[in-house]
């Protein structure tokens, strides 16, 4: 049923208050009317309904400032969780995260390329069940689950628009059966947009800048957020870095692209390289033909951070192609910051920040009106996963939606969330 637009309105205000005093972690009531620009009256009231509602407790007094200290009031973490699943190519990370966005727990596990969706979705489901069992979370306080995964998709019909791991998976229902499945409503998102709304939720980028998020796994993806949000483009599949031609006379790749950065710079094609360099095919015996990518790319890795010549010569030259991508991001978007985040930059982080820093620096230095930081996510490798749980959080409680607004994939036995959303 559709909400008037009294109850929107009065959602999305709370939803403000919400987000404030998420980014504040304490802050007093003037201090949100502050923030907010809402008169004292509208603070006062919407707070008292969220303490009510139990996702808001004081938590003793400010600092005296002259007068009466002010009250402070802050999340309730346990109030309310959320689920975020990463489902990459092999690799499937499941985490939950309580209100604040903090983890709570974890589990991770390999197989899924080698199986269809109706083998992997119920798989993934009972891991979900069980860590919520394992973490005792009380499912009544569950908002949903946010299932990330690599582009290109639709977002509102829940379903991939690409036949990778298998041909199977091709516009089947990913979101729809999942929900299913779990008796929970599931929110399908892209992996890239998922880790950089993630750093917003962790408080690691300030509110009100526009920030760029290049993320690495098995593949390449990208992210923009303005102020909060995500960049979506006109059907979510937006800033899709992996996909962006460096060479008008490259390879075709599956995209239909040619000369893409993910075939010059990705995990892939760098087990490729190093099975083609001799030095490092002797050493690491690197399986060009493996679907783990992130295992053979690991090794790599690890042998440049230990000086490896060979290795650290893969790792810079693919540094160096995703900072021309970081260059482009730079000038078109006019980014405060870009940050790195996925399993393949947690384990060669350094090297490729220092690199992709300075091809920022060195290459935007006639655009530049203010510095730009290339940071490491502070969510690591599980950047995607904890992402999607933000993605979850941020729907339901900061925007106002109603679990089946947000998305069809969800299913119509997706039970309302108005009560929490906005009352």
């Amino acid at each position: 049923m559709a909400l008037s637009p009294t109850w929107t309105n009065k959602s999305r205000t709370r939803g403000l208050i919400l987000d404030a005093i998420r980014a504040a972690r304490t802050i007093s009531r003037v201090e949100l009317a502050a923030a907010t620009g809402l008169t004292g009256a509208t603070i006062s009231d919407l707070v008292r309904e969220l303490i009510d509602d139990g996702l808001v407790v004081e938590a003793g007094r400010g600092a005296p400032t002259g007068g009466k200290p002010r009250t402070l009031v802050q999340l309730d973490p346990r109030a309310r969780y959320s689920v975020g699943v990463q489902m990459e190519r092999n690799t499937c990370v499941i985490v939950i995260v309580d209100l604040a966005g903090r983890p709570v727990a974890r589990t991770s596990f390999q197989g899924v390329a080698s199986m269809p969706p109706d083998q992997a979705l119920p798989m993934i489901a009972s891991q979900v069940d069980a860590l919520l069992a394992t973490a005792a979370v009380d499912r009544d306080r569950v908002l949903g689950v946010g299932l990330v995964s690599y582009g290109p998709q639709d977002r509102r019909a829940g379903v991939l628009l690409s036949p990778q791991p298998s041909e199977p998976w091709l516009e089947y229902p990913v979101a729809e059966r999942l929900a299913q499945s779990l008796g929970l409503p599931v929110l399908l998102d892209n992996d890239a947009a998922a880790a950089a709304i993630g750093e917003y939720w962790m408080g690691a980028v300030d509110r009100r800048s526009t920030y760029g998020c290049i993320y690495m796994a098995s593949g390449i993806g990208g992210g923009i957020v303005v102020a909060g949000e995500v960049y979506r483009g006109s059907s979510s599949n937006s800033v899709e870095l992996g996909h962006m031609s460096i060479d008008i006379n490259g390879d075709q790749c599956p995209c239909g692209n040619v000369g893409c950065l993910e075939n010059f710079a990705g995990p892939s094609a760098l087990v490729r390289q190093a099975a083609a360099t001799p030095a490092l095919a002797e050493r690491l015996v690197p399986d060009p033909d493996t679907a783990d990518f992130l295992t053979e790319f690991a090794r790599i890795a690890a042998a440049a951070n230990a000086g490896d010549p060979a290795a650290r010569d893969l790792i810079e030259r693919s540094a160096r192609y995703i900072g021309a991508a970081a260059v482009t991001m730079t000038i078109l978007f006019d980014v405060d910051a870009i940050v790195l985040a996925g399993p393949s930059f947690a384990v060669a982080g350094s090297i490729y920040q220092t690199v992709i820093q300075e091809e920022v620096d060195r290459r935007t230095v006639t655009w530049r009106t203010h510095p730009v930081r290339v940071m490491p996510s502070v969510n690591g490798p599980d950047a995607a996963a904890i992402g999607a749980a933000a993605l979850v959080l941020q729907s339901e409680l900061t925007h106002g939606r109603t679990r089946t607004e947000e998305g069809r994939g969800a299913g119509s036995h997706a039970r309302p969330v108005a009560a929490v959303a906005g009352d």
